[in-house]
């Protein structure tokens, strides 16, 4: 597998695992008030952008890692909407 290749899983699993810390406070704390509903649509947004694109020029590790990124984000916002009052 070439380096780069290596680097683009590397990448995407650091930028994506980021979030699992963030998702695992709010549901502990019951609390998403710090989280950004605008912020949060928008990184949804651009991850789904880059899954396409990913898609579209057959890019495993994008594909990969914006397809889980999808599901963090989305559990995310999820979690604004339920517990951000």
């Amino acid at each position: 597998m070439p380096f780069i290749q290596i680097l683009g899983y590397v990448a995407g699993f650091l930028t994506t695992f980021a979030l699992v810390p963030q998702i695992v406070r709010v549901y502990r704390l019951k609390s998403a008030r710090e989280i950004s509903v605008l912020f949060t649509t928008a990184t949804l947004l651009g991850v789904l952008c880059w899954l396409v694109y990913g898609i579209v020029l057959e890019l495993v590790p994008l594909i990969v890692w914006n397809s889980i990124g999808f599901c963090f984000i989305t559990l995310l916002l999820l979690s604004k909407l339920k517990y951000g009052k």
